[in-house]
């Protein structure tokens, strides 16, 4: 190739160069310009699903296009995230993100995505510790309780969990570990049936996300042992933190998001996060989050980057020292 060629290459390179923060700025200007639609990997209900339609319903406020969300259950969240993390790169396709994001990664050999390389962050919308419970008829009054009676009656006890790989079924192997305890398995498909069992009573322990339990505590049917934050929650100040409870440092908190396609437009993303933490800042959907005992987060996309390499680090120890699989 001739040296002009070359030059006039390396000139029209330079120029487009030049230009691209100007077409992407103009891109993001004019974003959205049609509908937004949010896959929430899980069924109606729960507060996966009603993030994603105050999120919806704020941003559509916000930017007079319509939000539209998307139930996709299955498989333990892989075929709504799938769905999402292989739409188009846009800006036009999220998807709700949370604990399984991190943990299928370690539970399954193969997935249909890679949970780093194909999804991008937007927004780190809340989170909730879980609550160890149980019935209000139970003998065992505090997390001491249960670790002298698990020594005491070792592989006796049983826990219910939502199902393998889970946040409760996690949780709790974790905690195994660290307490040097042997509990047996019940698991469930879903919160509900297990919340069921413990009030009536055919299961010993377990735990759950605050939601779905601290209604039961307050109506004097569950009894909290313990909550899994690294402070106590201001929805439940009297209860203690495991870790107050001689186990320094054990924290676990499920956390909810949004993610998009890899690849989507970072001015895109930007805009994104800095709507939806402007929502997040309000008293509105402060008081929403609360009353279902999460607590919103927001946070810059770098921000939800750094929190799902610690929660990945923390997860992949738990899953490989339990020896939990779901191939």
């Amino acid at each position: 190739m001739h040296f002009t060629t070359w030059i006039r290459i390396a000139a029209g390179a330079a120029a487009l160069a030049a230009t691209a923060p100007a077409l992407a700025d103009r891109v993001a200007d004019a974003y959205p310009e049609k509908p937004i639609r949010i896959i929430v990997p899980y069924t109606p209900a729960g507060f996966n699903d009603a993030m994603a339609r105050v999120f919806a319903r704020k941003l559509q406020e916000s930017w007079h296009q319509p939000v539209i969300v998307e139930n996709k259950p299955g498989a333990g969240t892989i075929i709504g995230t799938e769905q999402g993390v292989r739409a188009e790169p846009d800006g036009y396709t999220l998807v709700v993100v949370g604990f399984p994001l991190v943990a299928n990664q370690f539970l399954y050999k193969k997935l249909p995505y890679d949970s780093v390389k194909d999804v991008a962050p937007v927004i780190l919308g809340a989170r909730s510790p879980n609550l160890l419970v149980v019935s209000a008829n139970s003998s065992i009054r505090s997390v001491q309780d249960l670790v002298a009676e698990a020594r005491r009656r070792p592989g006796k006890l049983n826990y219910a969990t939502a199902g393998n790989g889970t946040s409760n079924h996690l949780t709790m192997e974790y905690f195994k570990s660290v307490a040097g305890i042997d509990l047996i398995q019940v698991p469930y498909k879903g919160s509900a049936p297990m919340v069921t069992d413990l009030l009536g009573g055919q299961v010993d322990v377990m735990f759950d996300n605050m939601p779905h339990v601290l209604p039961h505590v307050r109506a004097g049917k569950m009894r909290a042992l313990g909550i899994t934050g690294a402070k106590r929650s201001p929805l439940a100040p009297d209860l203690p933190t495991i870790a107050e409870q001689g186990y320094p440092g054990f924290e676990v908190a499920v956390w909810y998001g949004l993610g998009a396609p890899a690849r989507t437009p970072p001015a895109i993303l930007a805009k994104l996060n800095r709507e939806l933490n402007r929502i997040l800042a309000t008293d509105e959907v402060r008081k929403i989050f609360a009353d279902q005992g999460v607590e919103p987060l927001g946070g810059s996309l770098e921000d939800f980057s750094a929190y799902f390499k610690e929660q990945s680090q923390r997860w992949s120890k738990v899953v490989h020292d339990a020896k939990v699989s779901l191939e």
